[in-house]
């Protein structure tokens, strides 16, 4: 603890969690971090430590807040998961119940299980024509995903909506709510401030520039050679081959999603739901902590809470993910345990990784939010060594 620069807290037999935390900084090369977990709606570990700027080197305080690209789509889902529980979406509904225009080539019957679960074949993005940062916005794609063409028959197969996903969670939910809210403010109002959690999808301007963490990743092709070891061969080898579905489905010729990018203001300041999510990582622990205790707070209906622990309903070609290539699991905006990927304790636990290590998931089986956010990001997607020694001695310390 005297040689590195480690705060926070853990309950009484949580110490292991401590311990891994610390050696991540002296052992594993983490420059900056924070992990937090609520367990049966109580704080149990309350950890950061490192730099939050690894430019300037300005120490990791106790209410930094931290990008975690990806694991953002888990916060979408659980808008969404709202959403269903106060009757407004229905999971087996078809999306065009809710969405008439998007009806067209073929994605009439498409449910909206079907397309949170990865399973539409609206993963590619490579069409949109993007060209800046306002153009993440889901005000400003809406009429292109709605027009946008299937890549397969859906419900053959699944395919990671890397881009799409939180968008077209977010049109639903303005159609559908009353008052017309887009997704980030439909989380702001009904999820975050109700649990006094700190995270956004839009970042107001009264946060300062003190308070966010800047991250340091993969930006350049010399880059992806230092992080090369970190990424599967197979989703390599996608990338590249610009033809791909992998490159298609991920990669923009503007880079508007490369990761140093997410330092910049004016990209956290719009809702860009399957990217840029922002805040504390003790407000990411508690929010899944809530729904995993029962979301009592939240009054979220017992039907919505067993379709979120429920075994995912894997696609006809089975656990294969086209775009990944790799095998996965999804169900209705979340990642789910499976062979390889394994997180939680059971098939009951569902959440989100995010670009470079983070995790933020809830373990209904223990009624445990866990969360882990970090600045240094490279080519991991749930395998990083560092969060998964700290995720790794949770559970012992639970045992």
């Amino acid at each position: 603890m005297t040689q590195v620069h480690v705060q926070g807290w853990v309950a009484a037999g949580f110490e292991e969690v401590e311990e891994e935390f610390v050696r991540n900084f002296t052992r594993r090369k983490e420059t900056g971090a924070a992990c937090a977990v609520y367990v049966q709606g109580k704080k149990v570990v309350d950890l950061w430590g490192g730099v939050s700027d690894p430019y300037s080197g300005t120490l990791w305080q106790e209410h930094t807040m931290v990008q975690v690209f990806s694991s953002t789509k888990g916060f979408a889902a659980l808008a969404g998961a709202l959403a269903v529980s106060r009757g407004l979406l229905d999971y087996d509904e078809q999306v065009i119940a809710y969405w008439p225009e998007f009806a067209v080539h073929g994605k009439d019957r498409i449910t909206v299980r079907q397309l949170l679960s990865h399973q539409a074949g609206l993963c590619t993005v490579d069409t949109l024509q993007l060209e800046k940062f306002a153009d993440l916005d889901t005000a400003q794609v809406a009429n292109k995903l709605a027009n946008a063409r299937p890549e397969w028959a859906p419900g053959a197969r699944h395919g990671y909506h890397a881009w799409t996903v939180g968008w077209y969670i977010g049109e639903l939910i303005r159609r559908v709510d009353p008052r017309g809210r887009s997704l980030g403010r439909f989380f702001h109002e009904e999820i975050a401030h109700p649990l006094d959690a700190e995270f956004y999808i839009g970042l107001p301007a009264s946060v300062p520039d003190a308070r966010l963490a800047q991250v340091r990743g993969i930006n350049s092709p010399a880059q992806i050679l230092k992080h090369i070891h970190e990424i599967p061969f197979s989703m390599l080898l996608g990338f590249l081959n610009p033809r791909s579905l992998t490159a298609r489905s991920m990669v923009d010729p503007k880079r508007l999603v490369a990761n140093e990018n997410f330092n910049r203001r004016e990209m956290l300041a719009i809702e860009f739901p399957s990217g840029n999510g922002i805040g504390e990582v003790r407000a990411m622990a508690a929010i899944y902590g809530e729904f995993a205790a029962g979301g009592k707070k939240l009054n979220l209906s017992k039907s919505v809470l067993r379709t979120l622990e429920a075994p995912p309903e894997l696609p006809l070609s089975g656990a294969y993910d086209h775009v990944n290539r790799t095998k996965l699991a999804y169900s209705v905006g979340f990642w789910k345990p499976i062979e390889g990927h394994a997180f939680g304790s059971s098939h009951r636990a569902y959440g989100h990784p995010g670009a470079g290590g983070s995790f933020c998931y809830a373990d209904p089986d223990y009624e445990l939010g866990y969360a882990y956010g970090l600045n240094e990001i490279g080519g991991y997607m749930d395998n990083n060594p560092r969060e998964n020694a700290v995720r790794q001695a949770v559970y012992r310390c639970l045992k």
